[in-house]
């Protein structure tokens, strides 16, 4: 059948991915990435790794460890400060499944002589027409296909995703069946190296904070911003204004940043047309086939938790691509990505420059 090396995080999907492999036949090994250095107790790489341990050694197949650690930090981490001091919004998870999880594991593993990986992800591949095409998650509400839109054909047909097809309170059911201590495991949120930490006290480690002041889309001063790089375009928390400062009470929101002036523009009303959007501009332009869809209208998301919105490619070239689509959206994030669907296909997608009307 082939040998197949798993990348074991130490959480429960690898671990059934694993098992269900084995159960097909394939001879199954596994490796567990370390790719942040931190002795902090936000840091759960030791606890991963007993917990990947105890799986494979239920499983009976041998447990490689690799550090990844300066790869990261040189081809995600300092992307994600550059965006941040921008004054934009990055997704670094992106950066790692194309850099680190399907660049650097995937090469170590065929090194090791694997003739594939497998990893835990909520998506699935299928080989039609001489090329692959990634499919979204049978979990709907697991659906990682939008992390993975910049995988390539070679990484891709590389890999297997054994629990693409199911979902994921019954992989919880089968690991606890077969003894893993890891079947309850909270499932991984949020931005890995930061993990429960308040990304705001996370990034002054880093960053030099540049306090400065909160403007009205009407230039007026009604606070004190702590940097740039902590908000993000529509959020609403964590601003320190009350409603007192017009006739209408509603809530405040970001709507953007002035990076010359140092300052942060804020509107009220989760209604207000500053934070809705129909066009953007994108750039770093990815298709999964390697060639751009035949058709011109799609379906798009611009945050992971999104819902997918109809829209129409008006313009594209080699890197950049302009899209208008058929409804406002809110609180479009530069520094994110849009990711592009056809269906349950993943076509590709691109990181999002701004936006317009």
């Amino acid at each position: 059948m082939g040998r197949i090396i798993v990348g074991m995080s130490g959480g429960v999907d690898s671990a059934v991915a694993a098992y269900n492999l084995i159960q097909l036949g394939y001879d199954v090994e596994a490796i567990f990435m370390k790719n942040w250095e931190d002795d902090s107790e936000s840091c759960t790489a030791a606890q991963d790794y007993k917990d990947a341990l105890q799986v494979c050694d239920k499983l009976k197949i041998p447990l490689h460890s690799v550090n990844f650690a300066k790869e990261y930090w040189d081809k995600v981490f300092k992307y994600f400060l550059k965006e941040y001091k921008n004054g934009r919004t990055p997704n670094p998870d992106i950066l790692c499944n194309t850099e680190i999880k399907f660049k650097k594991f995937l090469n170590y593993a065929i090194e090791l002589g694997a003739d594939k990986i497998a990893t835990g992800h909520y998506v699935q591949s299928i080989k039609t027409n001489g090329s692959v095409q990634l499919l979204k998650g049978h979990d709907y509400t697991k659906d990682q296909s939008y992390f993975l839109y910049g995988l390539n054909q070679q990484q891709i047909s590389a890999t297997l995703f054994p629990i693409g097809n199911q979902i994921k309170s019954n992989i919880r059911k089968k690991a606890s069946q077969l003894g893993f201590t890891n079947f309850d495991k909270k499932d991984s949120v949020g931005i890995c190296f930061i993990g429960e930490r308040n990304i705001k006290d996370f990034l002054k480690q880093y960053l030099p904070a540049n306090p400065g002041a909160i403007v009205t889309d009407n230039g007026i001063e009604i606070g004190k911003h702590d940097g740039l790089m902590y908000y993000t375009i529509g959020q609403r928390k964590g601003l320190g204004i009350g409603g007192g400062y017009s006739n209408f009470n509603g809530a405040w929101y970001v709507i953007g940043k002035s990076l010359g002036n140092n300052e942060l523009i804020v509107a009220q009303g989760h209604d207000n047309p500053a934070l809705y959007h129909k066009k953007i501009k994108a750039s770093e332009l990815h298709w999964i086939s390697g060639e751009p869809p035949k058709t011109n209208k799609l379906k798009a998301k611009i945050r992971y938790r999104g819902n997918e919105i109809p829209c129409e490619i008006r313009d594209i070239s080699h890197d950049s691509i302009n899209i208008e689509f058929k409804k406002l959206c809110f609180g479009i994030s530069p520094g994110q990505s849009v990711v592009f669907y056809d269906k349950q296909i993943c076509l590709g997608g691109a990181v999002i420059d701004s936006y317009y009307n």
